[in-house]
């Protein structure tokens, strides 16, 4: 990033033309959020249900804050901050940030299941009931005979075997449809979704104490930051979605967002309250 910025290749071998666009993601702070290393005696996350990070996230947070200072200071050198939009945020957030709900199945408890295992006692794959499974803080289950959604929903839902995978809230069927496209026509949808009890994490082990992918708040609720020098700062609490960052974007460097057909088919909006977006 530094070198882009001064005007090379990334590896700094030779001059290039500085890009109009250009930006980079951050790990560090996703593996201080969810992951134990044993080995160094660390536990990641959080303390408590305020947020407050742990000793190893907070070293996590402060190198990326530190990572995104140095480009901030080399644009300033080189007489570019304030013809560039800054923007940072996630893709996703961890969950839970309460550490007193964490729940890893069946790391924790052995006796639970996954609802994979409920379904497909002897593994998953072809040919057997659930063809493949996705399992995090929520499970998206595909099954080999789709026919069988319901019934297998409804084998889910008996009491004894919610008290496996910890409850929570079965999708399937016109639930699905309503926010996906109808699994019969697109194999990417699931044919069931569980959403557990918050907290809860379909793993084996307890190397995590978070993890993504669900309907949950802190999952769903992430850092937006919109920076310019000439920008005043400001609050912006009405809702916005990650998906309208590309959308900005495409609109900061003087095209028009509505010619991109995601923008056309999903009416997506630019980010509210800049002043380069409003009508």
């Amino acid at each position: 990033m530094l070198n882009w910025i001064d005007g090379k290749y990334h590896d700094g071998s030779a001059p290039a033309p500085v890009p109009n666009l250009f930006g980079m993601n951050f790990q560090s702070v996703s593996v201080g959020e969810k992951l134990v290393e044993k080995s160094l005696g660390l536990t990641g996350g959080y303390v408590d249900v305020m947020g407050t990070p742990s000793d190893s996230l907070l070293a996590e947070i402060q190198y990326a804050d530190g990572a995104i200072g140095q480009m901030v200071t080399e644009l300033k050198n080189q007489g570019l901050l304030d013809s560039t939009l800054i923007i940072v945020s996630a893709k996703h957030g961890p969950s839970p940030i309460d550490p007193s709900r964490v729940l890893r199945i069946s790391g924790d408890v052995p006796t639970d299941e996954p609802p994979s295992q409920i379904l497909s006692p002897a593994g998953v794959g072809p040919g057997l009931p659930v063809a493949q499974a996705d399992e995090d803080d929520i499970s998206m289950l595909w099954l080999t005979d789709q026919s069988q959604t319901q019934s297998a929903a409804a084998t889910l839902a008996i009491a004894s075997n919610e008290n496996l995978f910890w409850q929570g809230e079965i999708f399937f069927g016109p639930a699905l449809t309503l926010q996906f496209n109808d699994r019969l026509t697109d194999s990417r949808t699931p044919d069931i979704i569980v959403a557990p009890n918050v907290g809860v994490i379909y793993t084996g082990g307890t190397g995590k104490v978070a993890e993504h992918g669900g309907f949950a708040y802190d999952d769903r609720n992430v850092v937006l930051i919109v920076s310019n020098p000439s920008y005043k700062p400001v609050t912006f609490n009405d809702q916005v979605e990650t998906r309208q960052i590309a959308a900005t974007i495409v609109k900061a460097l003087g095209l028009d967002p509505n010619q991109l057909q995601a923008v056309q088919r999903e009416f997506t909006e630019t980010l509210p309250g800049l002043p380069f977006t409003q009508k």
